[in-house]
């Protein structure tokens, strides 16, 4: 089992509960920035009239650390559409960070560590645990197909999320984890 180091967001008591039988999904999220106090400032940004923000559930990085922003009896906004059911999990990674939308910056290159991946692994194990109706995975792009004019080039469409990404092991994670991957 990892250790979980506990380190809720500001806003965790305004999202909603639900039981832990509602959870029937896991997306895998990249934070698509340069490092884990970056995307904890992103996380902490109120964007709703709520005074939530968007976050994943469990951030994991790149040595393996597993942090809890938000228990998996809450709702965290993290993917359109699926929230109510599913459970976040966010890899720090770069991804296309500064520029996401680039037409010419569609190429995502930093590569998940092995410590990252095991403590993935060991995650999803407690999960499936802790959740008696954890059945599926999914990355984030695998549910968010909506593709946006780019930031450089209007006239080309890009994929709005795009993440885990193309150097995520789908083939190591699904038969270690035992879930059954989904897509849109």
């Amino acid at each position: 089992m990892p250790a979980i180091i506990d380190q809720p967001l500001p806003y965790v008591e305004r999202l909603p509960e639900r039981p832990a039988a509602s959870v029937t999904l896991v997306v895998i999220h990249c934070t698509e920035l340069p490092d884990l106090a970056t995307a904890r400032e992103y996380g902490e940004k109120a964007l709703y009239d709520s005074g939530a923000g968007n976050s994943g559930h469990y951030y994991i990085d790149r040595d393996g650390r597993v942090l809890r922003y938000v228990p998996g009896t809450r709702i965290a906004h993290h993917v359109r559409g699926r929230n109510a059911d599913s459970i976040g999990i966010e890899l720090v990674n770069r991804g296309r960070y500064p520029d996401w939308f680039a037409a010419g910056n569609q190429t995502m290159s930093e590569a998940y560590p092995p410590a990252q991946i095991e403590a993935l692994l060991a995650l999803l194990a407690q999960l499936r645990r802790e959740f008696p109706n954890l059945r599926a995975i999914a990355g984030h792009e695998d549910l968010d197909t909506a593709r946006v004019p780019a930031s450089d080039d209007p006239g080309v469409l890009v994929p709005r999320k795009l993440d885990p990404g193309p150097l995520f092991p789908w083939d190591a994670i699904v038969p270690a984890c035992g879930l059954e991957r989904v897509r849109a």
